[in-house]
């Protein structure tokens, strides 16, 4: 069984997020389930932040009540609980997870090669992809969001100059905008300037802290550039 994970940004915070990907997954036709009040926190900001034996209690319960939902494979958006449920789970509990764990953007990738998701002839847009941390430089995955991006039509795929191993943080991650707010905001702001540069009129990424940081840059910066989400941007293409 696919289980959607929706993780507390896109569940609290940005709403949006939740609801673009579950448009996005019965728009491909695919049966899921979700944890509802069963789903805690994946608990990684508590590892990041020197909280791990709290954050355990959160990664037993998650494991458990997935197990018990019959979960075979479970999909998330956010970049921090698909590294702490993938990488970070099997290491702190000891054991091996029963099931896959995919983030969205390489499930997207799956089902625009299985045709179950077909773009449709769009206005040509110049599109910019920020990589997370947690799923660049932690788990090494840079190729399958922009093989998504570059399969829709009229889309033209352009880089910052600091990308993939090298992209800038946006400044959210590891405990930074709770702890160092003024921190957080100076490295989305530039960010935010490095994907102006491109001329790009969205950017994307595939991680809600990413998103939250460099959203509220856009809006203290008076930018033109349309910050979403990568299952908003998506969600959008595909008009649903």
């Amino acid at each position: 069984m696919l289980v959607y994970f929706a993780g507390c940004m896109a569940t609290y915070r940005l709403p949006s997020i939740a609801e673009a990907t579950i448009k996005v997954l019965k728009h491909a036709g695919l049966e899921f389930a979700m944890l509802g009040e069963d789903e805690w926190c994946c608990g990684s900001v508590a590892f990041r932040t020197g909280f791990v034996d709290d954050g355990k209690i959160m990664a037993r319960h998650n494991v458990d009540a997935l197990k018990a939902l019959g979960a075979t494979r479970v999909v998330t958006a956010c970049a921090g609980c698909f590294r702490t449920i993938s990488a970070d789970y099997p290491e702190l509990l000891g054991e091996e997870l029963s099931f896959e764990v995919v983030h969205f953007p390489t499930l997207l990738k799956e089902l625009v090669e299985g045709n179950r998701i077909v773009f449709p002839e769009g206005e040509k847009m110049a599109v910019t992809y920020h990589d997370p941390c947690h799923i660049g430089r932690h788990m090494g995955i840079y190729e399958d969001p922009r093989e998504a991006i570059e399969s829709i039509s009229g889309v033209e795929m352009r880089e910052m100059h600091q990308n993939e191993a090298k992209a800038s943080c946006c400044g959210a991650g590891g405990g930074v905008r709770s702890t160092n707010r003024e921190l957080a905001r100076g490295a989305a702001e530039t960010r935010i300037k490095e994907a102006e540069e491109t001329g790009a009129s969205v950017l994307t990424t595939a991680c809600p802290f990413c998103t939250f940081n460099l959203r509220e840059a856009v809006e203290r910066s008076e930018s033109n550039i349309e910050m979403m989400d990568f299952p908003e941007f998506v969600a959008k293409v595909l008009e649903l």
